[in-house]
């Protein structure tokens, strides 16, 4: 069985035991979390899709760990100007796992 969640402005497919790392949530490590934005579910050959969400599915998860992603690095140049610029950025994220889809 699997699912299509929306969280943090993206849409995830997540099946039962998955580790997803997603936008950051308020929640603590260990504490459950329940997604309710489900966009389809599905099994085997079955499919329901939401318009736009499913009504009476919820996807129940762990919180694991919170961390940041890999610096990108953001590099600005105007030729022949003597103009460079360097920044980065790291981006928030909060790890879960997907206990069970309802």
């Amino acid at each position: 069985m699997f699912a299509v969640i929306k969280t943090g402005g993206k849409q995830y497919r997540v099946n039962a035991g998955d580790r997803v790392k997603v936008e950051s949530l308020p929640n603590e490590v260990g504490q459950q979390v329940t997604l309710s934005e489900v966009l389809a579910v599905g099994e085997g050959a079955e499919l329901r899709i939401g318009a736009p969400l499913v009504s009476g599915a919820a996807v129940v998860a762990t919180v694991l760990a919170h961390g940041r992603h890999e610096k990108v690095k953001i590099f600005k140049m105007q030729r022949r100007k003597h103009f460079q610029k360097h920044a980065g950025h790291r981006q928030n994220f909060t790890e879960i796992r997907i206990d069970s889809i309802a």
